[in-house]
């Protein structure tokens, strides 16, 4: 599995991983607020505030799990953090589940 993550020398780890981003995956919302991020090359908290009409705690909620299951990345800036999405993780992702697909749904 592809999961472009340090520290994956074992299948469990790399496993771990992709469920992680499965599970950073499992809410709407974040699956937009991924699409959104596809758009733009950075944006802020509030940018996405604005955009989902959710509220401010909910959608920091939702990117520091996408941080964290490093779907998106996270900068500093000033007073107004940035969020960027991390397309290498995402495209890691998608060969991960095609190898997953393959492997179960092979013929034997």
């Amino acid at each position: 599995m592809n999961l472009t993550a340090p520290n994956l020398a074992r299948p469990f780890d790399a496993s771990r991983l992709l469920a992680q981003r499965f599970a950073a995956l499992s809410h709407p919302a974040r699956i937009d607020i991924l699409k959104h991020l596809a758009r733009l090359d950075a944006c802020c908290c509030g940018d996405v505030v604005q955009k989902f009409d959710l509220a401010q705690s909910t959608v920091s909620q939702h990117l520091k799990v996408l941080v964290e299951a490093g779907l998106v990345s996270f900068e500093p800036d000033r007073r107004r953090s940035r969020y960027r999405i991390n397309r290498e993780a995402l495209s890691g992702l998608s060969e991960s589940v095609a190898t997953l697909v393959s492997t179960c749904c092979s013929s034997r």
